[in-house]
């Protein structure tokens, strides 16, 4: 690879790098508050909260790469433009078809990076994901146990616990079952145990008393007790095994939509092979966006200005870009027969691409008419 090519290159590389950290910061860094109030809010340990930050992570660098790709040339363009190094190279006879050679190369690194997040990473992590949230959302321990709030693990179930001692123990306890339509029932105790069982743990409350209200007759029943048992497991209902979605499953078990997995997803075929099609078209979206950026950069020639004009049209054709892409989704989840439509939006954007680097050889397109009586 010649001298220049390699620097160019290597500049790109490293700002690709920077901008890719920078935004999957900031993206973990939004996604950890909602995270961090759903589970640690909930009772759930830090480590739970680090292990689904961990888990969304590939989600996260799928959908990033190809905008650092793009983010990275622009950046790197613009700075060779500012410092004049672009327009040395273009005096020494480089053409903006030859200046795309090592920005093709560079999309073409970055696209090889998506298939494994697309068909391999991506598919585990959200199986993971989805299984350790069903985990979760049946540990009714864990979600009891939250001192200082009131806590609605089921519909029509109110708890709440004042204390809880570094032995465990349950201290002022209230706990109202309003399940029933007949009647409701209040449990109030001093003090009491979460126990584990065969069939659930069980909650053993000592020292209180139940109110019954019988909602018809509207009376109020009174029974005090040294010590009862209610069962916590009842709260939840017995959730089954788990079906995957469309999300979780590889991309050989898309491609095939066997009836048995479209049984258990309840997608249809369609949703199958948009899945699958979409994962292979996407990674080619980041040589579209590196070339966009290059060639609306090389557009127009050096400016003492700047190339804010161009800059501003490559952000603006990569939205275009990207709606384009979610215009051709939609039409490919309309019909088994509709799955080239995703393959469209890399095509088009990589014409564009061409499109501008043959203009970019062209000034005179974007001089205006002369002023009659101009000097020859």
């Amino acid at each position: 690879m010649p001298t220049f090519d390699r620097y160019l290159l290597s500049r790109l590389t490293v700002l690709f790098g920077f901008f890719s950290l920078v935004l999957i910061s900031v993206y973990w860094l939004n996604r950890a508050v909602i995270l961090f109030d759903q589970l640690v809010g909930g009772g759930q340990s830090a480590m739970v909260f680090l292990e689904f930050t961990a888990l969304a992570l590939p989600n996260v660098i799928r959908l990033v790469l190809p905008v650092s790709g793009f983010a990275a040339t622009v950046f790197v363009i613009n700075r060779l433009t500012a410092e004049s190094e672009l327009v040395v190279v273009q005096a020494m006879g480089f053409s903006a078809f030859r200046l795309a050679r090592p920005v093709l190369v560079f999309g073409l690194m970055v696209t090889l990076l998506v298939p494994g997040l697309n068909h391999f990473l991506v598919p585990a992590s959200r199986t993971q994901l989805a299984q350790r949230q069903a985990d979760i959302s049946g540990d009714i321990t864990a979600r009891l146990l939250t001192e200082g709030r009131f806590l609605h693990p089921a519909a029509g179930i109110t708890f709440y616990i004042r204390e809880i001692t570094p032995q465990g123990a349950l201290n002022d306890i209230f706990l109202s079952d309003a399940r029933s339509p007949s009647h409701r029932v209040t449990y109030t105790a001093k003090r009491a145990l979460v126990v584990p069982d065969a069939g659930g743990p069980k909650l053993v409350m000592f020292d209180g008393m139940a109110q019954t209200l019988t909602l018809d007759t509207q009376r109020l029943s009174i029974t005090r007790f040294r010590n009862t048992v209610y069962d916590v497991a009842g709260l939840i209902l017995s959730a089954g095994p788990r079906h995957r979605r469309v999300e979780e499953l590889s991309t050989p078990e898309l491609l095939r939509a066997t009836p048995d997995l479209l049984a258990e997803t309840g997608e249809t075929r369609t949703v199958f092979l948009y899945e699958a099609h979409a994962r292979i078209a996407q990674p080619f979206l980041s040589v579209a966006g590196a070339l966009i950026g290059l060639g609306a950069l090389l557009l127009g020639g050096f400016s003492r200005f700047g190339v804010w004009r161009q800059i501003l049209l490559a952000v603006t054709l990569l939205i275009g870009l990207q709606l384009m892409d979610n215009a051709m989704a939609d039409l490919a989840r309309r019909g088994p027969g509709m799955w080239p439509m995703v393959y469209l939006a890399p095509v088009a954007g990589t014409l564009v691409a061409i499109g501008l680097l043959w203009a970019s050889q062209r000034p005179r397109l974007f001089k205006g008419p002369r002023r009659r009586g101009a000097a020859a």
